[in-house]
């Protein structure tokens, strides 16, 4: 994800091309997207990477996913050579996992909260719970808002 971040940021001509990719695939505004999705990934692999309260950004993962299998792969089937949405499930459930099974001692979740009863929050169930439900709200919420797909052409 950092990558894919990274070259939302720095690639070649990457705000007009992005912007207009955004717009192609009905998330309006295209520039205000191209933005966020860019942000997005970049800040959520900087919190994932430090495990700085880990459910959130792992329920970012599951809504990035989310809106990414829907806008840009469903249309093109399951595998991934087709440009499909094999990738984005397990994506989300890598990030689900991490959520559930905690940072881990080397993480600033444990640093900061190992003493005080927060620091249950932040695996086990309720990381769990907390990434899902707030990952598919985040993402149903986004294309509730925000998508608008273009009317198909007339053959």
């Amino acid at each position: 994800m950092a990558a894919h971040g990274y070259n939302k940021f720095f690639g070649p001509g990457v705000w007009r091309v992005r912007r207009a990719w955004f717009d192609s695939m009905g998330m309006r505004p295209g520039k205000f997207h191209a933005r966020v999705a860019a942000s997005t990934e970049d800040g959520l692999r900087a919190r994932l990477a430090v495990g700085l309260l880990t459910p959130i950004p792992a329920a970012g993962f599951v809504s990035l996913m989310f809106v990414a299998a829907w806008t840009v792969h469903r249309k093109n089937g399951f595998f991934i050579v087709k440009e499909g949405w094999e990738v984005q499930p397990g994506a989300a459930v890598a990030a689900i996992a991490i959520a559930t099974l905690g940072a881990g001692k080397l993480s600033m979740d444990y640093a900061l909260f190992h003493t005080s009863e927060a620091y249950h929050y932040l695996h086990g169930w309720c990381g769990l719970i907390i990434a899902v439900v707030l990952g598919l709200a985040g993402g149903i919420g986004q294309l509730a808002i925000f998508y608008r797909p273009p009317a198909k052409q007339a053959a």
